[in-house]
């Protein structure tokens, strides 16, 4: 098995769909034409039937990967260093244009050579709808055209190709000043070969798709201590943004392990209503009012779409579908034999009472920095929050959508607070009709008993379930809400009793956040796991905000972030989770991990200061 690690890998995209390029020159993975769609190339789950899109150097010998952005872009770079020269392949997909454009939905791969000579090698082998359709090729003077029986692809090539098994392989030279351009676009199936990519015009998108990248990113107004990571952040959740709907993907990939091995692989290539408050604060704080529009316009419409009972379910395809049934493709091995491969989520079906907190302080939140909301949404809203006066003390699973059975988790309780406060606020804010009696009665029960059976007296911290003693790094929000001061005196000691070792009975391991103990939570699954990478920032948060009244913990946050900074992969992207290695794990890259660090530098940069 061949697999590159998972932080071996950059995201292009176009709004509509991505690609992972790895620093071989290999594209393992891209679903075509959406996130969401089957994929073309999945050699990340399966190194032998996946296939791959792989240009680089003919020879390997002593040849060194580098791999970068160019500046303040999606356009990625991988550069190839030998002793015969220096060579790059540039990755890209044309964004901004309309149908009918040339590029548009367009896979771009500029080949160059910047000194010397090099030798460069082709192999193009898709693999229709996740290695399950059987495709013909057929190879032109001007490229090569796949056919499937539900999609036709065609790869336009400056150099001949030719035919091996089901892929097309072929090799060329370059000096320097010449450049190689491939495309590869939808077609006809049996259609005529379109007209071949030359090299003008794919520089002609090239510079098109710089500017654009270079336009949208001079909006953003940060201009704090970790500038370049808060942009590179920005610009990967724009890149998970499903531009006909204003959605956001929580990630493009799907069943990337969170253990080497294990069972613990998910699809993620939907938008999860909890997102929805961390998003819209993150695009908010930082000039994106535009994207944080389109995702309360696609928020919106799910409010207006409730289950029989009057409920949200907890996530939705990209346009707005509740069918998000989970299957498994038991022909592929999985990542590194990591299985089953799922697509699809079955989670989707599960209670998760939280989501009500985070939809209702999304909703504050917009209304209060973005545009004030509609009376027809406050109908909607009203009777979601009555639904949550009829519902919030049932057991749910939870945040972490645990398949080992429903319990009174606390962050679902605090959430439920939330859901209710927020309505209150907005209720008094606007003048918005509501049974206000009602809901205040219901918010201080809520608030009454996490206090209650939240709170261990033994462990002097807040834990993950009624009657648990186990710790939950989901109770850092506690704070972050507004439910606590960040110096309550039971929040300053669940803060203690996090920062701990897990060997101590904490969390923390070199300032990376474990979401909880996995050997005292019966979450129904095998294996072990990684670090919560938004653990970590939620700690940071949780801690600046603690500082405020202790400096102590202010150093402390910036220590912690600046440390996990450091856990980024070479082009400042995180997957969701890092191993004890350092290893990044399971899904690549995570939106929600990008969105709490952009809300983690927002408010300790303020919390510094303007020195320090």
């Amino acid at each position: 098995m061949n697999y590159q690690p998972i932080e071996n890998y950059g995201l292009i995209g176009n709004m509509h769909t991505a690609a992972l390029v790895g620093l071989n020159g290999s594209i393992d993975w891209m679903c075509f034409p959406h996130f969401d769609s089957p994929s073309i190339f999945c050699s990340i789950l399966d190194d032998e039937k996946g296939g791959r899109f792989r240009i680089a150097p003919a020879s390997e010998d002593s040849v060194i990967h580098k791999q970068f952005y160019w500046p303040d872009t999606n356009v990625l770079i991988t550069r190839f260093l030998s002793s015969d020269g220096v060579g790059e392949v540039s990755d890209f997909m044309p964004v901004g244009l309309s149908k009918g454009d040339p590029g548009y939905h367009t896979l771009i791969r500029s080949v160059h050579v910047a000194r010397g000579s090099m030798r460069f090698r082709v192999q193009c082998h898709p693999s229709f709808n996740y290695a399950r359709d059987p495709h013909t090729t057929t190879v032109f003077p001007e490229g090569a055209r796949f056919d499937s029986s539900d999609l036709s692809l065609w790869l336009s090539s400056p150099i001949p190709l030719s035919e091996q098994e089901n892929m097309v392989t072929g090799e060329f030279v370059l000096h320097p000043g010449e450049v190689a351009i491939f495309a590869l676009h939808a077609c006809e199936c049996g259609g005529k070969p379109p007209l071949p990519f030359e090299a003008q015009q794919g520089e002609a998108l090239f510079t098109h798709t710089i500017e654009y990248w270079r336009r949208w990113l001079a909006r953003c107004t940060y201009a704090g201590r970790w500038r370049e990571m808060v942009h590179r952040s920005a610009l990967a959740l724009k890149l998970l943004t499903f531009e006909p709907t204003g959605a956001i993907v929580a990630s493009p990939t799907t069943s990337l392990p969170e253990g080497i091995g294990g069972e613990r692989n998910w699809d993620y290539r939907f938008t999860w209503i909890r997102d929805a408050a961390f998003t819209l604060y993150g695009l908010l704080r930082i000039g994106f009012t535009d994207e944080a529009t389109r995702f309360m316009g696609w928020l919106e419409d799910r409010c207006k779409d409730l289950t029989e009972d009057g409920a949200l379910q907890i996530m939705y395809a990209l346009d707005g579908t509740k069918e998000l049934e989970e299957a498994t493709l038991d022909h592929l091995d999985g990542y590194k034999g990591s299985r089953p491969v799922r697509i699809g989520n079955g989670a989707a079906g599960q209670l998760q009472l939280d989501i009500y907190g985070e939809l209702m302080d999304s909703v504050y939140l917009y209304n209060k920095y973005g545009t004030p909301i509609s009376y027809d949404l406050w109908r909607h809203l009203r009777q979601l929050i009555n639904w949550v006066c009829d519902n919030w003390q049932r057991a749910d699973e939870g945040i972490w959508e645990v398949r080992g059975g429903r319990q009174q988790f606390t962050y679902s309780k605090l959430m439920c607070w939330v859901a209710v406060d927020r309505g209150l606020r907005l209720a008094d804010k606007r003048s918005f009709p509501a049974d206000r009696d009602r809901w205040l009665s219901v918010r201080d029960a809520i608030y009454e008993e996490v206090m209650s059976k939240g709170w261990n007296q033994d462990r002097q911290a807040f834990v993950q379930h009624y009657g648990s003693d186990s710790l939950d790094a989901s109770n850092l929000m506690m704070p972050l809400v507004f439910f606590l001061s960040p110096n309550d005196p039971r929040m300053m000691k669940t803060l203690d009793a996090i920062l701990k070792s897990p060997e101590e009975g904490g969390l923390v391991a070199d300032s990376l956040v474990y979401r909880y103990n996995i050997g005292e939570t019966k979450d129904g699954l095998d294996g072990e796991e990684g670090t919560f990478n938004i653990c970590t920032f939620w700690l940071v948060e949780a801690l600046t905000r603690a500082g405020r009244h202790d400096p102590k913990y202010l150093q402390h946050a910036r220590y912690m972030f600046e440390q996990v900074l450091g856990y980024a992969n070479h082009l400042g992207l995180y997957a969701e989770e890092t191993g004890t290695r350092g290893e990044a794990l399971g899904n690549f890259p995570q939106a929600f991990t990008h969105l709490a660090l952009i809300s983690a530098a927002f408010n300790l940069d303020r919390a510094l200061g303007k020195k320090g």
